[in-house]
């Protein structure tokens, strides 16, 4: 089995985020939760929603044990600001790793 390293599961992942955006509307496809998913594990933040219309994002960010604040920005740019939330840590890599075997992204070698 080939080991799949850092740059390629980012790189895949930022492919994902490119075609999820441009096939937002895809029957079935849940593009969305991945969205949602992706934004909740950076800011580890609860329930987001993302007004692609709008171009907003709302999420509940922590502030403290248990407690949470809502938030709601303006995202001009939701493809790239998807994108920027990415890591490159183990935790975050493994979490992507699911995605992408999720979405039949990764193919066997």
């Amino acid at each position: 089995m080939k080991r799949i390293t850092s740059p390629e599961i980012l790189d895949e992942v930022k492919n994902l985020i490119s075609y999820s955006i441009s096939n937002k509307d895809l029957e079935n496809s849940n593009f969305q939760m991945m969205h949602r998913a992706i934004i909740k594990k950076y800011f580890e933040a609860k329930h987001v929603t993302i007004n692609y219309t709008e171009q907003t994002i709302d999420l509940k960010l922590p502030v403290g044990q248990k407690k949470y604040t809502n938030i709601t920005f303006e995202c001009q740019d939701i493809e790239r600001f998807l994108k920027s939330c990415l890591k490159n840590d183990e935790k975050s890599l493994f979490f992507y790793q699911s995605l992408l075997i999720h979405y039949n992204v990764i193919s066997a070698a």
